[in-house]
């Protein structure tokens, strides 16, 4: 299913906060701004699109900034692993980094804590009773490392599994935050991330408003958890909105 290439990337901000207008010191001064020009609350605009690879079941490319995903999915198929019949299908999720995603080698995240952690971000959405003694395998590949690189790959699966006809109970949008000094810092690249005080992300159900995981870092003020929580959920159905325009243009185009 090949999805429609749109001229100009989404933007998925969150509704701004009273607090939007109040922007204190963090690294150099009061003057100091984000290293792409963005608000403190402002999202970078997200490129989505299906049909990425033509030889997997479905796939998805998501371009978020200078963070860049592809994601396969195969299945489901016959379980390789022997085991006994099983009302419910398997999931496996795979993350790797290409060589020359980030600028120095070997600079990634580790590939295992991230699979795992796709791996449940994803499975409380997916109907797994749908496909039972099979299994469905997600590849995602991140092409280039821009920051934020778990929330893009996780919002990228999901579109691969609808674009793979996978049942869902509904898309999976992930978002994350960063606490810098008294600010809070929506979808933060690299060298934010790397001098954050606390780091949020959120990944929900929009329609459902349900969260299938939540990944809290560092040190956080009770106000300070609740507002990042409301600007990333926010944010992830301003997303879910974005992804289910993208399914529905790739339909049209088929169509055509």
């Amino acid at each position: 299913m090949a999805g429609k290439i749109s001229n100009t990337p989404a933007t998925y901000t969150p509704s701004p906060t009273s607090q939007d207008k109040k922007r204190s010191s963090i690294f150099t001064g009061s003057d100091w701004v984000r290293p792409d020009g963005r608000g403190l609350h402002q999202c970078r605009p997200a490129f989505l699109r299906t049909g990425a690879v033509n030889s997997a079941s479905g796939s998805a490319y998501a371009e978020f900034g200078n963070a860049k995903v592809i994601v396969s999915v195969f299945g489901p198929r016959e379980s390789k692993k022997a085991m006994m019949y099983s009302d419910i299908g398997r999931l496996n999720c795979n993350v790797s980094y290409t060589s020359f995603a980030t600028p120095i080698r070997g600079q990634a995240s580790d590939s295992k804590d991230l699979s795992s952690m796709l791996h449940k971000a994803l499975e409380g959405a997916i109907i797994l009773e749908s496909f039972p003694k099979t299994t469905v395998d997600v590849f995602a590949l991140v092409l280039e490392s821009g920051g934020s690189d778990l929330p893009v790959v996780i919002s990228c699966a999901s579109l691969a599994l609808a674009d793979a006809g996978i049942m869902l109970y509904d898309m999976v949008a992930s978002v994350s935050m960063s606490c810098l000094g008294k600010n809070l810092v929506i979808d933060p690249v690299s060298e934010e991330e790397s001098y954050q005080d606390g780091g949020l992300m959120i990944t929900c159900m929009p329609s459902r408003n349900e969260v299938t995981q939540m990944t809290v870092t560092g040190e956080w003020s009770t106000p300070k958890i609740h507002e990042a929580m409301q600007l990333c959920l926010d944010a992830c159905s301003k997303l879910g909105k974005i992804m289910r325009s993208c399914l529905k243009e790739a339909v049209s185009a088929t169509q055509e």
